[in-house]
C-alpha cells in the first residue's frame, strides 16, 4: 500500500475523513474470524490499493472483497467465506448506512413508501407480529454464505434500483418477507408458527427456491412461476395468440416450453388450395422475436424451447436450425429445440427401418395420438404411410437419428422428449389430458390446450411453480415431512398470491395447482454416503431417497385436500382412480434396482382415492446452478466438474467448492472421471420412478476417450436407446468436454440462464 499520511477518504455518504488503515484492518479480521488457512495480512496485500487523496470507502471495500475471493483455492478454501463476510459488510452498508440492520417494521415501512415492497405486507401484518418477527430474524445466518453466494444474491435476488445499482435489502429481509407474503392469508392463530418455520427452512438453506420467488415475491410485480408452456394450433390467430403469450410471460421472468408442433408443413395446401403454407421457419421466428423482446426485469434474457415431432415433414431442416452453418433464412438460432419421440420411432431405428414423414394437417387423428394412445398412433401411422394419396417422406432411421444426435452434440441445445414415457407414467389420464411438451428446461410434463386467441377460456397454458429440497441438509429420510408439509403449503397459497396476465394461464392454474419439487446438493448426498455415480452403489440410496420424497410430498397434498379440497381437475388425473407412479415406472429398472418400498403406499394410495389431491403433480427435477450456489450445494443432480469451478457470470467469475470439501475430497465422482453416462442415466432412471414430472437429464462426452478423438455415434445413439430403456422423459444438455482444466473451470452454461425454469 502506497503512503497514506495527510490523505483523506470520502464516506458513503460524501463526507472526507482521514483514512484509517487501522479500521481496514479490523475488518479484515473480523472476517477471518474462526476460518482455516486464510491470512489476513495475505489479503491485505494482494489487494494492492493504490491509495488517492479523496479515494472512496467503497472502493477500497470492493478490492479488498476481490483480492480475498481471488484467494480461493483448493489449498485454501475458506476465503470464500471471508471474502463472503466482507462482502455482506458492504451490502448491509449500502442497504443501510450501516452494519446492524433495521427493525423489519421500520424497513418494510420505508421501501413499501418508496414503491419496492408490496403494500399488502405492512397491511396484513400487525405491529406486534412485526415485533415477534424482528426477534425471531438471525442475521447472523449472512454470515454462513459461500463469495459466490452473496455475490449471485447481490446480482439477481436483492431487491434493488437495476439502474443505478442501489441495493435496499440483506438476504434474512429477503428470507422473512417472502414466508410472510407466502402464509399472509392463513389463520392469525398459525399464520406466524409457519413463516417461522418456513424461514428457518429456506434461511438455512433445507429448501431451495426459484429465481422468480426470490427476487419477485415481497415486491409490487406478482407473477412467480417459473416455467410456462404454451401449445399453438396451426392457424393464424393461434400462432399470433400465442407470440403476444410468449412477450407477457417472457417479460415477468418465465422459462417458455412452446409447442409448435401443429403447425403444417411447407408446401401444404391454404384455404383449399388458394395458397401454398411457408412451413413453420417463418413462424420459429416469429416466436424467437417475441422471446427477444424483452430483458425479465434486468434478472435475466428470455429464453425458449421449442418442440416439434421427429416425424414432422420438415424435420429435415428443423434438426439444422440452431446450426452454424446456412443462412439467417433458414436458420432460427436464438431458440432451443425439443426433438418428440415414441416408442415406433425408436422401433424403427433398431431395426434399421425407415421413418415416415407427414404434414400434420394431412393425417387426420395422427398427432394426437402420438403423445394420447401409442397403439392407436401406430396403427393410423402404418395406416397413413400406405396411403398413396397422402402426401410424404420416407428417410431411413438411422440417418434421421444420426442428423438429430449430431446437431444435439454440435450446438449442446437440442433436446429429447420421449413423448410416450411422458403419458403413461404421468399423473394425467391421456386420454383426456395429454402431456403434449415440456418447457426450457426439459423438467415440467403438463397437460396444454392451443389458444385461439389471447383472451382464449378454453386454451390451457400450464404454469409451474418450482423449489428443491437440499438432499445435503438431511439427517435421515423421515425430514422430508415437515419440509414437504411447509414446502407444498407455502408453494400452493403462491398460487392464489400471484397475479396471472393470460386467462388461460389463470384458469389451468386453479384447475390442476400444479407444483414442481426438485433437489439439489445430490453429489454431495453421494459423497457424504461413500458411494457413486458410475458403479451401482448410489442405486438402492437415489430408490430409497426419491421414494420418501414423493411419498411425503404426496401426503403433504392429501393433508391439503383435506383442509381446502382436491384441486378442481383432480379427476383428469390417474391418481384419482387410485394409480400411483409406482404402479407405471418402466419395469426394466427392477433388473437394475432391488430395493423393496418402504412406506406405506396402500394407505396412501387410499387416501388419495377419498379425499384426493390439493395439487395434480408434486415432483420435477430442475438444473439449479444459481440457488446452489446460493446453499453452496452441488447443482441438482449433477456431478461436479471440480473440487473448485470456476462459474461465469454477469457479476464476473466466481469460485465455488464442493461442501464438505476437507474431509470429502476423495470421496466426490467428478464428470470427467466418470466411464461412461450408462451409471447416470441408470441413476435418472431410478429417480423417474417416483418422480411425476421429468428431470433435466445431461449426457456428457469426454472426446480422448473416444478413437481419434472423436465421440461416436454408436455411444451416443445407444446412451439415447439406455435413457429409453429406463423409462427417462427428457435428456437436456449434451456436454463435450473441451480439454479445460476441469478442477478449475465450469464451463457448464445453464441453459436456464436465459429464462427461469431453473432455480
Amino acid at each position: 500500500m502506497n503512503d497514506t499520511t495527510n490523505m483523506k477518504v470520502t464516506k458513503r455518504d460524501g463526507r472526507l475523513e482521514s483514512i484509517n488503515l487501522d479500521k481496514i484492518h479490523r475488518v479484515v479480521t473480523w472476517a477471518a474470524e474462526g476460518l482455516d488457512n486464510v491470512s489476513v495480512s495475505q489479503v491485505e496485500l494482494k489487494s494492492h490499493i493504490q491509495f488517492y487523496n479523496g479515494i472512496r470507502t467503497d472502493d477500497i471495500h470492493e478490492t479488498i472483497i476481490k483480492a480475498a475471493a481471488d484467494l480461493i483455492s483448493e489449498d485454501s478454501p475458506d476465503y470464500q467465506y471471508l471474502a463472503a463476510r466482507l462482502a455482506i459488510f458492504h451490502l448491509r452498508k449500502i442497504a443501510y448506512g450501516e452494519f446492524e440492520p433495521p427493525h423489519v417494521y421500520d424497513h418494510v415501512a420505508k421501501l413499501t413508501e418508496a414503491g419496492k415492497y408490496d403494500k399488502h405486507i405492512i397491511e396484513d401484518y400487525s405491529r406486534e407480529e412485526f415485533d415477534e418477527l424482528n426477534s425471531y430474524i438471525d442475521h447472523s445466518r449472512d454470515m454462513t454464505f459461500s463469495y459466490a453466494a452473496v455475490k449471485q444474491l447481490e446480482g439477481k435476488y436483492l431487491v434493488q434500483n437495476r439502474v443505478t445499482h442501489q441495493i435496499y435489502e440483506t438476504p434474512q429481509f429477503l428470507y422473512i418477507l417472502v414466508a410472510m407474503c407466502l402464509f399472509s392469508k392463513y389463520p392469525k392463530a398459525t399464520r406466524l408458527g409457519y413463516v417461522k418455520r418456513f424461514y428457518d427452512a429456506v434461511s438455512t438453506y433445507k429448501v431451495s427456491l426459484p429465481t422468480p420467488i426470490m427476487s419477485g415475491v415481497r415486491t409490487p410485480t406478482r407473477q412467480f412461476s417459473s416455467c410456462v408452456l404454451i401449445e399453438c394450433d396451426d392457424s393464424l390467430d393461434s400462432i399470433n395468440a400465442t407470440t403476444s403469450a410468449i412477450v407477457k410471460y417472457v417479460s415477468q421472468r418465465a422459462g417458455i416450453g412452446i409447442n409448435a408442433g401443429r403447425i403444417r408443413g411447407l408446401g401444404s395446401e391454404i384455404r383449399g388450395g388458394e395458397a401454398q403454407h411457408t412451413g413453420c421457419i417463418p413462424f420459429f421466428k416469429m416466436f424467437q422475436a417475441a422471446v427477444k423482446s424483452c430483458s425479465q426485469g434486468g434478472v435475466r434474457g428470455g429464453a425458449a424451447t421449442l418442440f416439434y415431432p421427429m416425424w414432422h415433414i420438415e424435420v429435415e431442416n428443423l434438426l439444422v436450425l440452431k446450426n452454424n452453418r446456412g443462412v439467417e433464412e433458414n436458420r432460427v438460432r436464438h431458440l432451443d429445440y425439443g426433438v418428440q419421440i415414441n416408442r415406433l420411432l425408436y422401433t424403427r431405428l433398431i431395426k434399421g427401418g425407415n421413418i415416415t414423414l407427414f404434414s400434420p394437417n394431412e393425417v387426420p387423428g395422427l398427432y394426437d395420438a402420438f403423445f394420447a394412445d401409442q397403439d392407436e398412433f401406430e396403427r393410423l401411422y402404418t395406416q397413413y404411410e400406405q396411403d398413396e394419396s397422402i402426401r410424404k417422406r420416407s428417410v431411413p432411421a438411422t440417418e434421421l437419428f444420426s442428423t438429430l444426435m449430431q446437431e444435439r452434440a454440435g450446438t449442446g441445445r437440442i433436446y429429447i422428449q420421449n413423448v410416450d414415457h411422458c403419458n403413461t407414467h404421468s399423473p394425467f389420464d391421456p386420454h383426456v389430458a395429454p402431456v403434449r411438451q415440456s418447457n426450457l428446461c426439459l423438467e415440467i410434463a403438463l397437460p396444454t390446450k392451443p389458444l385461439q386467441n389471447i383472451n382464449d377460456e378454453n386454451g390451457e397454458i400450464a404454469l409451474c411453480t418450482l423449489s428443491a429440497f437440499n438432499l445435503g441438509a438431511l439427517h435421515n429420510l423421515d425430514e422430508f415431512e415437515e419440509l414437504a408439509d411447509l414446502t407444498v403449503r407455502a408453494l400452493d397459497a403462491l398460487l392464489d398470491y400471484q397475479d396471472y396476465p393470460v386467462k388461460a394461464a389463470y384458469h389451468a392454474t386453479m384447475n390442476r395447482r400444479t407444483l414442481g419439487i426438485g433437489v439439489i446438493n445430490y453429489a454431495y448426498y453421494l459423497a457424504k454416503n461413500g458411494v457413486k455415480y458410475s458403479d451401482g452403489s448410489a442405486n438402492g440410496l437415489t430408490h430409497r431417497t426419491f421414494e420418501a420424497m414423493q411419498y411425503y410430498l404426496l401426503k403433504a397434498s392429501v393433508n391439503l385436500a383435506k383442509e381446502y379440497g382436491a384441486c378442481p381437475l383432480f379427476n383428469e388425473t390417474v391418481y384419482s382412480k387410485g394409480i400411483l407412479p409406482i404402479d407405471t415406472y418402466k419395469k426394466d429398472l427392477d433388473a437394475i434396482c432391488d430395493e423393496p418400498l418402504h412406506y406405506d403406499w396402500e394407505g396412501l394410495r387410499a387416501d388419495i382415492v377419498k379425499y384426493g389431491l390439493r395439487n395434480s403433480t408434486l415432483t420435477a427435477l430442475m438444473p439449479s446452478e444459481t440457488s446452489s450456489q446460493i446453499a453452496n450445494a452441488t447443482n441438482g443432480i449433477e456431478p461436479p466438474r471440480g473440487l473448485v469451478t470456476i462459474k461465469a457470470s454477469k457479476d464476473g467469475i466466481l469460485k465455488q467448492v464442493v461442501p464438505e470439501f476437507e474431509t470429502l475430497k476423495n470421496q466426490y465422482e467428478l464428470l470427467w472421471q466418470m466411464p461412461s453416462n450408462d451409471g447416470y442415466l441408470k441413476l435418472v432412471g431410478i429417480m423417474q420412478k417416483f418422480v411425476d414430472q421429468a428431470i433435466s437429464a445431461n449426457t456428457s462426452y469426454d472426446p480422448s476417450k473416444f478413437e481419434g478423438n472423436k465421440v461416436s455415434m454408436k455411444q451416443m445413439l445407444k446412451d439415447l436407446l439406455t435413457a429409453y430403456k429406463y423409462g427417462v422423459k427428457t435428456l437436456y444438455y449434451h456436454n463435450t468436454r473441451d480439454g479445460a482444466d476441469d478442477t478449475q473451470t465450469d464451463l457448464h452454461d445453464d441453459g436456464c440462464a436465459g429464462g427461469a425454469c431453473k432455480i
